[in-house]
């Protein structure tokens, strides 16, 4: 657009000239204005901070920094740093995570230092779970499962130091307890290390063997020094010994002999269906049967103060049968006391003489004839 300028001005020559000077400007002035504005190349290094606020630098590049972003990624204000996502080769120096940190990949980590960890995942060690001592040492600390009634726990006491657990302890059956590597307990045996135990009660045992004192529900009583078995006794006086609060019953072997019977002064009797076939008396007498219709029956020859019998009955003394006695004497008996009856057989018979004689009253020694003479 021409713009004119109409001054009231004479026709001289200046004013004309004026004129075509300034339509010369004005014309200049807008084809500079219309002219596009070459590309600026900026020199290395010529443009500081301070000449740039605002607006946006694409595909910046820098040294350090490559920006290739299409969109808004980053923010920095007052309240830090601001991105979507990052990806990070090393992190230098102390770090502070404030709120929630969610890894999706794996974390390695030298040492690892929380005050709670909740997790529902496989946990891999190559190294000891450690626990480490505060100012209550190292007792109380362990592994706790909470969440589902009273917690449970595995933990480290003190008084006496140990491992502590109010829960059962399952292994497999075919595994064991083990002490110094050696088993002491499997699902089946106890192992062969164990020597003392205060069993109170067990099932059916098979093939016990012990070593040492042994006492069974305090009534039965072997002591390994005297190697006496005692029943109802603590201080058996034979090898076996049943006692009573009054008697003592022994079994015993001494030497070449073995003794059977009773250790107190009571009698001693031999039973068969809870009848006593043969007692002895606390004073030596024994008595054989227990009626008249008790049979006795001795096999082979029977001797009385003989040791060894020639015939079927031998005794050193007189005897009695039928309440008759019988005695060997050279003549009549001068004293004692006798029963009609009696006899005394005649020691050193001889021809003419008698075979014995006979008492024919009671009495001290009674009155007596003789009978069987012997022809000459």
């Amino acid at each position: 657009m021409v713009r004119k300028i109409n001054i009231d001005m004479d026709h001289n020559d200046n004013l004309l000239k004026l004129r075509q000077g300034v339509d010369a400007l004005y014309n200049a002035i807008e084809a500079v204005a219309n002219t596009p504005l070459p590309t600026l190349e900026p020199l290395n290094n010529s443009i500081s901070g301070d000449k740039i606020h605002g607006g946006k630098i694409t595909k910046f590049k820098s040294t350090g920094i490559e920006d290739t972003s299409t969109r808004a990624t980053m923010l920095v204000n007052d309240a830090g740093l601001h991105i979507d996502n990052a990806t990070i080769k090393n992190l230098k120096g102390n770090v502070n995570v404030s709120g929630t940190l969610n890894v999706d990949g794996e974390i390695y980590a030298t040492k690892l230092h929380v005050n709670e960890i909740s997790a529902d995942v496989r946990n891999e060690r190559t190294s000891p779970l450690e626990f480490i001592a505060d100012e209550n040492g190292i007792y109380g600390k362990g592994l706790a499962w909470k969440g589902h009634g009273p917690t449970k726990q595995l933990i480290y006491r003190a008084n006496p130091d140990r491992l502590w657990t109010g829960e059962s302890i399952d292994v497999s059956v075919n595994a064991a307890y083990m002490i110094g590597n050696t088993p002491v307990v499997t699902s089946t045996e106890l192992g062969s290390t164990i020597k003392n135990s205060s069993l109170t009660s067990v099932g059916t045992l098979k093939e016990l063997r012990t070593q040492g004192n042994l006492v069974i529900d305090d009534y039965i009583h072997y002591g390994a020094d005297a190697q006496r078995l005692g029943f109802g006794t603590e201080a058996p006086n034979a090898s076996i010994s049943v006692a009573s609060l009054d008697s003592e019953f022994i079994i015993d072997v001494e030497g070449n002999s073995s003794k059977i019977g009773n250790w107190t002064t009571h009698d001693l009797e031999i039973v068969t269906d809870n009848t006593t076939r043969i007692k002895v008396g606390a004073s030596g007498q024994v008595t054989i049967g227990s009626n008249t219709d008790s049979k006795t029956t001795v096999v082979g020859k029977l001797g009385i103060n003989i040791k060894n019998p020639d015939c079927d009955i031998v005794t050193a003394g007189p005897v009695r049968f039928q309440g008759k006695k019988q005695e060997v004497g050279t003549a009549i008996p001068t004293n004692g006391t006798y029963k009609i009856g009696d006899v005394v057989w005649n020691e050193t018979p001889k021809p003419t003489g008698y075979v014995g004689w006979v008492c024919i009253r009671e009495g001290t020694p009674g009155e007596w004839k003789p009978f069987g003479q012997i022809s000459s």
